[in-house]
């Protein structure tokens, strides 16, 4: 069952600015779905406009039976799609608890056990919930974004660069965290650099080369075709997370 369809959608930053152009992607319910491609291409920006954080000049956004193209990010939210960005993405200066506090303020009669249902999903969130968080790792602050993020509990999570200054170790240990929460139940768009990891933990992905998307299948598929490995992965394919994938399909 599809869970988000995109369809032809156009748009960037300014009235005049196209940055996407005319893409189509869809995520069905359960599904990890990564988007790759070189620097550039509108990943970041295609998560924006699906997001409602910027508004698109035209083309489709259902999430489940709605059409959201063109409301706010809140209402958007409330409908269930969350959107964890690249950078900014936690309240530095604040605790861990409090910085999920911001992220349930849209349904606080839920807040108290949503918070308590992440602390058992996160124990080292629970651990430093008293805790700057400018104080943690850079790996922690990642977990600790997704948690503000599900303080909602969202069908579809769609994140910008998850690994973006990661260590190879930290970036692996975030995949392996970001395939247990679709296991439980969240539909994942991921706009990643690392694409061949990206690959290994999605069940498909699409290419997108300037502003469109050029290529799409399972990611397994992708991940083996020599062009696409050649043009954008640099050829090289790296383990597969077999500890995390074990019996994705």
């Amino acid at each position: 069952m599809t869970l988000l369809g995109v369809s032809d959608l156009r748009g960037g930053y300014a009235a005049a600015d196209e940055i996407v152009k005319g893409v189509t992607v869809h995520v069905d319910g359960g599904e990890i779905v990564s988007l790759i491609g070189p620097n550039g291409a509108g990943k970041s920006t295609l998560l924006k406009l699906i997001a409602g954080l910027l508004r698109p000049r035209s083309g489709q956004v259902r999430l489940g039976d709605r059409e959201i193209a063109g409301l706010d990010a809140p209402a958007i939210s409330r409908l269930g799609l969350a959107f964890v960005p690249q950078e900014r993405n936690v309240f530095g200066a604040m605790t861990v608890a409090e910085n999920l506090e911001m992220g349930g303020y849209l349904d606080t009669a839920h807040l108290r056990s949503r918070r308590d249902e992440i602390y058992e999903r996160f124990p080292m969130l629970a651990e430093k919930r008293r805790a700057a968080a400018r104080t943690l790792s850079g790996g922690q602050r990642q977990i600790l974004a997704m948690a503000i993020a599900l303080m909602n509990a969202p069908a579809l999570l769609l994140l910008d660069e998850p690994t973006a200054g990661l260590s190879p170790r930290a970036a692996e240990d975030l995949f392996g965290t970001i395939v247990a929460l679709n296991r439980s139940g969240v539909a994942i768009l991921m706009v990643e650099q690392n694409a061949m990891e990206a690959l290994a933990v999605s069940a498909r992905a699409y290419v997108l080369v300037q502003g469109r998307a050029e290529r799409e299948g399972r990611a397994e598929e992708l991940a083996s075709d020599p062009t696409v490995r050649d043009l954008f992965l640099g050829g090289k394919v790296p383990p597969m997370l077999d500890r995390h994938t074990e019996g994705l399909s």
